[in-house]
């Protein structure tokens, strides 16, 4: 698998340390441990470089399940600046993303996703569905498999949710969620 570019990996990582991600209390250790962490289980899947990229960085605007924001949404082009515009998208697409809307119809052909600071709905496509979807897994999954109460509580549900994301997952991303969560 191709090495990210270490420019934009390491720019990112320092802005993530100038906004305080190393200090923010996450499930694992630290906010910045669990993005690097992310972008660790995307690499090892084979995820392209743009993914890779939006994984370590998926919670600069909070997300609908940990709220804390490193930036307002106002200060996109700083984050954009950083990693690319492509990425910087992907990781506002995963931010803005209304779990309960999202989710039931992620795997349909005309997808929304909901923006939870719009209240509009966007449609974008299989591919970025697709990197939505893995980006959700490898997330999850990071928590998941570092916290037993975490997977007690939450395992099953996520477990349903994989499963209908399965036609959207790569070979790789399945086998981890079979591995930490089971069979579905």
């Amino acid at each position: 698998m191709p090495d990210l570019p270490a420019a934009p990996t390491q720019a990112a990582v320092t802005l993530l340390r100038d906004l305080g991600a190393a200090e923010i209390a996450h499930p694992g250790g630290t906010l910045l441990a669990h993005l690097q962490r992310v972008e660790e289980q995307l690499a090892v899947w084979g995820a392209r470089p743009v993914l890779r990229l939006a994984g370590l960085c998926h919670a600069f605007y909070g997300t609908d399940g940990f709220p804390t924001a490193l930036l307002p949404l106002s200060r996109r082009a700083e984050l954009a600046a950083v990693i690319g515009a492509e990425a910087e998208a992907l990781v506002y697409l995963y931010g803005s993303c209304d779990r309960k809307a999202t989710y039931p119809a992620l795997t349909d052909a005309d997808a929304a996703v909901h923006d939870r600071f719009t209240g509009r709905a966007r449609f974008p496509g299989p591919r970025l569905c697709q990197d939505f979807a893995e980006l959700t897994a490898a997330n999850e999954l990071d928590l998941a498999g570092l916290d037993p109460s975490f997977r007690e509580k939450w395992g099953a549900d996520l477990l349903t949710l994989f499963t209908r994301f399965r036609p959207l997952l790569s070979q790789p991303a399945r086998a981890s969620c079979r591995s930490v969560l089971g069979e579905g």
